[in-house]
């Protein structure tokens, strides 16, 4: 069990580093709180599903062909629908509520509610300690860790990651310095959306796809940013790792424990916010300038 609870919580919170570093992304440059983001997830799942059932495509080659149609729908959708009403937080919630369940019911229209699923890259088994851990199972967290390292150095090793991070700080200060923060903001929001299709390119083989998919993953990511530090990368990091352990112990160790994942994570969030509402790596709340 304790094995299990391991190989657990290294995919989980791989998964959930993901999407919570994404979402805080977005959130850092341009204060977007994307509830949609997790729906890219299930958009590159269902699209990874249809190349490889449907057309007969490359498993691999599905992936990569996800990942870049789920970035342009984010692109596209961030330019037409979230750009023009970004400085109205409110609005810029209800409309990414809304555009979450007009994917929703897209999906639904097209494959109905049908679960599906999607064979694995890799078939097989090893046995570690009398446990059997899928060679997917592997392949997902080593492919998770290496997104995650290529995301850190594109925000400390490159000047893009400079100018994300500058903007992050301080859009004013940012923009005085001869920042597009405009551009920063749709490149960062590609960058987003891009990791939240990744995951779902990757979590398919391992998870049953269908419409709703995206709404467990959105509590636990939004668990995830709360106990972290909304908008801090670390924080969404450790955050993840943390709370992926969390529901493995739930999971293993609590009969019906599966049901009541979601609602330890959203106990977790609460009492973060009621002790410490900045979170783990987060900063005080200040009075906007």
């Amino acid at each position: 069990m304790i094995v299990d609870i391991i190989i657990s919580s290294l995919i989980n919170g791989s998964v959930y580093a993901l999407l919570a570093i994404g979402f805080s992304l977005i959130f850092g440059v341009a204060r977007i709180v994307n509830v949609a983001h997790t729906a890219f997830y299930m958009l590159a799942a269902y699209c990874i599903y249809y190349g490889t059932q449907k057309l007969g495509l490359n498993p691999a080659l599905c992936m990569l062909v996800s990942v870049v149609v789920v970035t342009l729908m984010g692109l596209i959708s961030y330019r037409f629908f979230i750009d023009p009403i970004r400085e109205h937080e409110a609005a810029v919630l209800i409309a990414t509520i809304a555009l979450a369940m007009v994917f929703q019911e897209i999906m639904l229209i097209i494959f109905s509610g049908d679960f599906l699923g999607v064979p694995p890259l890799v078939a097989g088994y090893r046995k570690v300690f009398g446990v059997k851990i899928a060679y997917q199972q592997l392949l997902t967290f080593v492919i998770a860790l290496f997104v995650l390292t290529v995301v850190w150095a594109l925000l400390l090793k490159t000047r893009l990651g400079l100018a994300i991070r500058s903007t992050a700080q301080d859009r004013e200060v940012a923009n005085l310095m001869g920042m597009n923060e405009s551009r920063v903001a749709m490149i960062t929001m590609g960058v987003s959306v891009g990791l939240a299709g990744f995951t779902g390119a990757v979590i398919a083989p391992l998870t049953i796809v269908n419409p709703f998919m995206w709404m467990p993953p959105l509590i636990m990511m939004m668990a995830v940013v709360v106990l972290g530090g909304l908008g801090s990368i670390k924080g969404s990091f450790v955050g993840a790792y943390i709370l992926g352990f969390a529901e493995a112990l739930v999971v293993f160790l609590i009969p019906m424990g599966a049901y009541l994942k979601g609602s330890v994570a959203l106990s977790i969030m609460i009492l973060v916010l009621l002790i410490r509402p900045e979170g783990l790596f987060g900063i005080a709340f200040e009075e906007e300038r």
